[in-house]
C-alpha cells in the first residue's frame, strides 16, 4: 500500500507535517538521543525539538489540534522512541498551565518551555494512585502565614522527573474524591521538593517526587480550587489519542523492519515471506495497525470538531497501544535472536512498546470507560421508546 492511499483523509498541509517530522526525527534527533543518558532528561535533544519547530505545534498560536499532536508524535516514533516522549511530555506539563489563563506564570513560563530550555512534567500519578485520579492522597494545606498553600505526600512514576523545571502537580485541597482535588504549577527548585530517578524497562527519564511541605503562593493555582480533576482530565483527554499515535509509529517501523527481513532471510530454500504462516500473520496484524491508526485520527479529528468522545479516544488508544504491542512482538519473533541483540532498533522497542499500554490510563481502564459508555447509549436509547 502507498502512503498516499493510506493517508487519503489528511489534507495536504497534514501529510507535509508528516513527512517532515519524519525526515528531522531520522536525520537529527536520533543522534542525539544516542548520545543521552538513559533513565535522565537529554536536554539537548528537547532543544533540538525546539530549534526544528517542532514545540510550533504545542506553543505556536494558543490553540493546538489533537490531530497534528498524533501525527508529530506517529512521525517521531517511527525513527526516535526518545524525541517522541519528550515532545510529550513537554506538552503535557505546560497545557494546564496555558488553559489556566494566568497571564504571569505563562510570561514566566511559556517562553523557556518553548525554546526547550525549560523542563516541564505532569505530576499526576501516585503510589496507590494511578488510573485512579480520585485516590490521590498528596496534601495542599492553606498556609495563611504565608499566602498559599503547602504540599506534602509523593509522587510516582513522574515523567522527567526528577530533572524538570517546572511541575503540573495534582494534589487533595479537600476530602471530596474528584471535587477536592487542585493543579498547582511548582518548579523544580521550590524547597522541600525532592527526588530521584527510576530505572524502568524503558530508558525514558522517569522517577518520584517527594514534597516535604512545598511552599506553593496562591498565584501558581492552576484553575480556581477542586477543579483539578477537570484540569487533569481536559489535558489527558487531548493528549490521549496522540498516545495511540505514538504507539502506531512504533508499530510501523517494528513492521517495516519485519517486511525487510522476511524478503532477504532465507530459509528451508525459500525467502521467509514465501512461508504462509509468517506472510499472513504480517499481513493481519498491518491490517490492524492501519485500523488502528484510523481511529486513533477520527478520535483526534472528533476533538478538534468540539465534539470530543472520551469512549473514542479510549477505543483509540486501548486499540492502537495492544496492536502496536503485537506488532513489535511479530516483528521480533520473524528477526528470530537477530531482535533480541543489545541495540539492535528492534530490542530498543520491544523495551519501549510496553508502557504505553499502562500509561495515561491502562488499557483495562480504557475498556471500563468504553463499556460504561456503551451501556449508557443503551440506557438512554430505551429511556425515549
Amino acid at each position: 500500500m502507498t502512503s498516499a492511499a493510506l493517508d487519503v483523509h489528511l489534507t495536504g498541509a497534514q501529510r507535509e507535517l508528516y513527512e517532515e517530522t519524519r525526515a528531522i526525527a531520522q536525520a537529527h534527533l536520533d543522534p542525539i538521543a544516542h548520545s543521552g543518558e538513559p533513565g535522565r532528561v537529554n536536554r539537548p535533544l528537547v532543544k533540538a525539538l525546539a530549534e526544528h519547530g517542532l514545540f510550533g505545534h504545542l506553543f505556536g498560536d494558543g490553540s493546538v489540534a489533537a490531530i497534528e499532536l498524533c501525527l508529530v508524535r506517529e512521525a517521531l516514533a517511527r525513527h526516535c522512541t526518545e524525541a517522541e516522549t519528550a515532545f510529550a511530555v513537554q506538552g503535557l506539563g505546560m497545557y494546564p498551565i496555558l488553559q489556566a489563563d494566568r497571564a504571569e506564570l505563562t510570561e514566566a513560563w511559556l517562553p523557556g518551555v518553548a525554546a526547550g530550555e525549560a523542563i516541564a512534567a505532569f505530576a499526576l500519578t501516585e503510589p496507590d494512585a494511578g488510573s485512579d485520579v480520585s485516590a490521590l492522597s498528596l496534601t495542599a494545606k492553606p498556609d495563611p502565614g504565608a499566602g498559599g498553600y503547602r504540599l506534602t505526600g509523593e509522587k510516582l512514576w513522574i515523567s522527567n522527573a526528577p530533572d524538570a523545571n517546572l511541575y503540573t502537580v495534582f494534589a487533595r485541597t479537600s476530602e471530596h474524591p474528584r471535587q477536592g482535588i487542585t493543579a498547582f504549577a511548582v518548579p523544580g527548585d521550590a524547597e522541600g521538593l525532592s527526588g530521584e530517578p527510576l530505572e524502568l524497562l524503558s530508558p525514558h527519564p522517569i522517577g518520584r517526587l517527594r514534597f516535604d511541605g512545598v511552599e506553593v503562593p496562591t498565584g501558581h493555582m492552576l484553575g480556581e480550587p477542586g477543579t483539578g480533576f477537570r484540569v487533569a482530565m481536559r489535558t489527558l483527554d487531548l493528549f490521549r489519542p496522540s498516545v495511540g499515535a505514538g504507539a502506531i509509529g512504533m508499530a510501523r517501523s517494528a513492521l517495516e523492519a519485519a517486511y525487510e527481513h522476511a524478503i532477504t532471510r532465507h530459509t528451508f530454500g525459500r525467502p521467509l515471506s514465501g512461508h504462509q504462516g509468517v506472510s499472513h500473520r504480517l499481513a493481519e496484524v498491518s491490517a490492524r495497525v492501519e485500523a488502528a491508526r484510523l481511529l486513533v485520527h477520527q478520535a483526534a479529528r472528533a476533538h478538534d470538531a468540539g465534539t470530543p468522545s472520551p469512549a473514542l479516544a479510549a477505543m483509540a488508544k486501548l486499540l492502537a497501544t495492544e496492536a502496536a504491542q503485537e506488532a513489535v512482538d511479530l516483528a521480533v519473533q520473524v528477526h528470530g535472536a537477530l531482535a533480541l541483540e543489545h541495540g539492535h532498533p528492534l530490542e530498543h522497542l520491544y523495551r519501549d512498546v510496553r508502557a504505553p499500554r499502562i500509561y495515561e490510563g491502562a488499557s483495562e481502564i480504557q475498556r471500563e470507560i468504553i463499556a460504561r459508555s456503551l451501556f449508557k447509549d443503551a440506557e438512554a436509547r430505551r429511556s425515549v421508546r
